[in-house]
């Protein structure tokens, strides 16, 4: 085994927040619009989220889906989930019926967790589910400070008070009740190899991949990220966890991280950058991690303008890359506001459960992504082989280290191409982004291979959206590309070729737009249409996508 510089816990990620709970019970945990949750309380949460699922069924390695934006309840679930030995299946609550359906069937999970709000869409995704699963229907006000409850289920809370209604559906006040006095809870048991958790990403293909990641993985990057941010990352400080949890920067970074540090992690259940910017200034956040966009919208913000930053003593950046422009302008603004610090950007992929490099605290090169985490690993090969490149020779990144996932879920043909043992015994992950390394062992991110849509930090792959546009009746072919985008980083557009005797018209766009609403989630849906006659073709015939990205950025950059 190769000796490694950090001491990485051989503990579950729920024995880590135990850990942390006996040494600080009484420090928040979390907090979730002002009602505070303490770690002896967290931990309670936890065991009593636990009893529930063993009570309906959960055995260890089994799969229990998340379907949950930033709410205790999925926190309090995620640790339940890894406390009995279960796997935890991250998705966007936003995801279209179809794409549900297909994270259920693909991970053979027993149980969904979700908000009333999506409970009819989940409840109409399981006709497509090959196996019984069980809906746990969790509502908002259940964690709400009091003077807060009645409002919220007389207004934003109200239409949906019917659910849980299905015969498949409980609601998670019920569960836990049900569960609490007469459960046992099974033994613990740390496996290194075991999957603990799958984040899910796209291919070229267009089909998403559930990346298995372990205890080991998240706890790693746990020890990584404190290490990088230094000792003085604990109690007392504050992340404004805004990134989401079915994410893995988000659950990563946002959540875990800070929890086995001792950090409180202010919940955000929606983003908007009014109040984003309203959090910044109400509850003055030690650390806050984010996309390019998150960041390049706070420049504006009226409420900013005259705020003081000085609170801030960290600021994280990933998702996407940072712009040498944007990194200047945000720093000036840091330092206008009172704050001693720079944004620092992060690199890394899901496939090794977020960031595994970033810039140091006070060290900048100018398009670079900065140094790898302690134990991470990166080289440049030349694309294609497993050839090392040298100092200055752009080629595609590899890496290595402690939080390289298991592999891809039931995909083995798609994990030996992205997984590889080399010579030197180590296994690399190929990530299919191209850049370099200087002498001094800085990396700089250059493009992705891959071919992939990022906007506002998340992935969009235009395989699935052009496998639904082009199965309807009225279209020849389509290609979605993405178009640079000041707010967003890139926005998708969408052309489309018609079949013979067919006509543009906006009842084809609407149709189109039906089509994608059903089957792709909201952040994905086309911003633009554009109806053509032909598209271009490479010399084997397929369609030229990069130069249609290459005109359509000259057009949006006049």
């Amino acid at each position: 085994m190769t000796k490694t510089k950090l001491n990485y816990p051989q503990k579950t990620m729920y024995q880590l927040v135990e850990a942390i709970a006996k040494k600080y019970p009484n420090e928040p945990a979390y907090e979730f619009y002002n009602r505070v949750t303490k770690y002896h309380s967290f931990v309670d949460k936890i065991n009593a989220a636990a009893r529930a699922l063993v009570h309906i069924g959960v055995n260890p390695g089994d799969a229990v889906t998340i379907c949950m934006p930033n709410v205790p309840q999925a926190l309090d679930c995620f640790y339940a989930i890894n406390r009995i030995g279960a796997k935890a299946n991250m998705v966007h609550p936003l995801s279209a019926q179809t794409e549900i359906s297909f994270y259920l069937n693909v991970s053979k999970s027993k149980v969904i967790l979700t908000l009333d709000m999506f409970a009819e869409k989940v409840e109409a995704a399981l006709a497509d589910v090959d196996h019984p699963v069980t809906i746990l229907v969790a509502r908002i006000q259940e964690e709400l400070p009091v003077f807060l409850q009645a409002p919220y289920s007389l207004t934003s809370g109200r239409k949906f008070l019917k659910y849980p209604s299905g015969e498949h559906e409980i609601g998670w006040k019920k569960a836990i009740a049900q569960a609490a006095n007469h459960t046992k809870l099974p033994d613990i048991k740390y496996d290194k190899n075991r999957t603990s958790v799958i984040l899910y990403s796209g291919g070229t293909s267009g089909t998403p991949k559930g990346i298995c990641l372990s205890d080991r993985n998240m706890n790693a990057l746990a020890v990584q990220c404190r290490e990088v941010i230094g000792d003085e990352f604990g109690p007392n400080k504050k992340m404004l966890s805004c990134m989401p949890v079915f994410h893995g920067f988000g659950l990563g970074i946002n959540i875990h991280t800070c929890i086995v540090y001792g950090v409180k992690c202010i919940l955000m259940p929606s983003f908007t950058i009014k109040t984003y910017a309203d959090m910044l200034v109400k509850k003055k956040p030690t650390y806050i991690a984010g996309v390019p966009t998150i960041f390049e919208a706070l420049l504006h913000m009226p409420q900013l303008e005259k705020a003081s930053l000085s609170h801030l003593e960290g600021m994280f950046c990933g998702g996407d890359s940072l712009t040498v422009e944007l990194k200047k302008k945000v720093d000036q603004f840091l330092k206008d506001h009172g704050a001693s610090i720079q944004v620092r950007e992060g690199y890394g992929l899901t496939e090794c459960v977020t960031a595994s490099c970033l810039t140091p605290k006070n060290v900048y090169k100018p398009g670079s992504i900065g140094l790898p985490f302690t134990d991470n690993y990166y080289a440049i090969v030349n694309p294609g082989t497993d050839d090392v490149m040298g100092p200055g020779e752009e080629g595609e990144i590899i890496l290595t280290g402690p939080t390289v996932m298991l592999g891809y879920l039931d995909n083995p043909e798609e994990t030996a191409k992205t997984l590889r043992k080399l010579k030197d015994g180590r296994t690399w992950l190929y990530t299919g982004d191209l850049g370099y390394m200087d002498e001094e062992g800085y990396v700089f991110f250059k493009q992705r291979i891959k071919r992939m849509i990022i906007t506002n930090g998340y992935n969009v792959y235009p395989g699935q959206l052009e496998n639904v546009i082009d199965s309807l009746d009225e279209v020849a072919y389509s290609c979605v590309i993405g178009v640079k985008d000041e707010r967003r980083g890139q926005r998708v557009k969408a052309y489309v070729v018609l079949r013979d005797n067919v006509s543009p018209s906006d009842e084809i766009r609407e149709k189109i737009l039906a089509a994608l609403k059903k089957h792709i989630a909201g952040y994905a849906i086309p911003k633009e249409i554009e109806f053509k006659d032909s598209l271009p073709k490479t010399l084997v015939g397929k369609v030229a996508f990069r130069q249609l990205e290459e005109e359509a950025n000259a057009e949006a950059g006049n």
